[in-house]
């Protein structure tokens, strides 16, 4: 299934009018994963080579910062995996309370060799957490002048999305529900705007809980999702892996070859029926 779904990828890139880029890297597959809350490496393993992915987050906090970055069992899982060649390690801040704490993970992760690539993450509130948009901006500002390639998990906000994309974010990151709920995409109204205004990419991130959780962000436009929690619980995680990939797919020619109008007026809003074929002549009464 694996081969099939690369096989699938790549024949609709040829025809998608605009292929995913982020700091002038192509992405073919648009399905980003996360790492944390797997049972185990090798179901984590299992997930990313039947995903497709070519964007995998890991947790800095979760990365022995004494040892090398290479030598970390985690990255040695990922680099495992049938994308190798082609997978973009993405480091996340995780667990960073403020700006300054995040932008710490960062160096230190970069100066062991972790790259220059990462997810912006600043949650204060270690129950429900949501992103502090005050320091998030502070620091991918903060960040982006000091070389790295920032990609920033946000509320669903279009006044931020604009500030983090004016100091030079790489993509705005709107969370479709709080991490780890399963709950799908509650701030529709809010990720439209920010799509529509967007001059990066936008991917939706947290939240998605089911395959059909990811089809509707990709059918508002998105252009990617990350999913972490959803694969991780599931009772086969690399199953749900392709039905996420495939929905993933299908979202996108769907937003680009689909109907347009139930997209531009939205999901919530009645319609009236409308005859898929001619109710003429023999329905006439005799």
């Amino acid at each position: 299934m694996a081969t099939e779904l690369a096989s699938l990828s790549a024949a609709f890139q040829d025809h998608d009018p605009r292929p995913l880029q982020i700091a002038g890297r192509t992405f073919q597959s648009r399905l980003f994963v996360g790492t944390g809350k797997f049972s185990s490496n090798q179901a984590l393993l299992a997930a990313l080579n039947a995903s497709g992915s070519e964007m995998v987050t890991v947790a800095l906090r979760r990365i022995d910062l004494s040892r090398p970055v290479q030598e970390q069992d985690m990255v040695s899982i990922i680099g495992e995996a049938r994308q190798k060649d082609t997978m973009q390690l993405l480091p996340n801040t995780s667990g960073a309370r403020d700006a300054k704490d995040a932008i710490r993970l960062a160096h230190l992760a970069r100066e062991l060799g972790g790259g220059h690539w990462l997810k912006l993450e600043v949650t204060p509130d270690p129950r429900y957490l949501l992103p502090d948009p005050v320091e998030t901006l502070k620091a991918a500002e903060q960040l982006v002048r000091d070389g790295f390639v920032v990609l920033p998990y946000m509320h669903a906000d279009p006044v931020l999305a604009l500030k983090l994309q004016d100091v030079g974010c790489a993509t705005v990151m709107p969370l479709g529900s709080p991490i780890g709920s399963n709950q799908g995409i509650r701030t529709q109204e809010s990720i439209r705007i920010i799509i529509e205004q967007a001059r990066v990419p936008v991917v939706v991130d947290a939240g998605l809980g089911a395959p059909s959780h990811a089809a509707t962000a990709m059918e508002m436009g998105a252009d990617a999702v990350l999913v972490n929690t959803a694969l991780a619980v599931a009772r086969d995680p690399a199953y749900i892996a392709q039905a996420f990939a495939l929905a993933v797919l299908a979202g996108r020619q769907g937003y680009l070859y689909g109907t347009a109008a139930a997209m531009e007026q939205g999901q919530d809003q009645w319609q009236p029926a409308q005859a898929s074929s001619p109710l003429t002549g023999f329905l006439e009464p005799g």
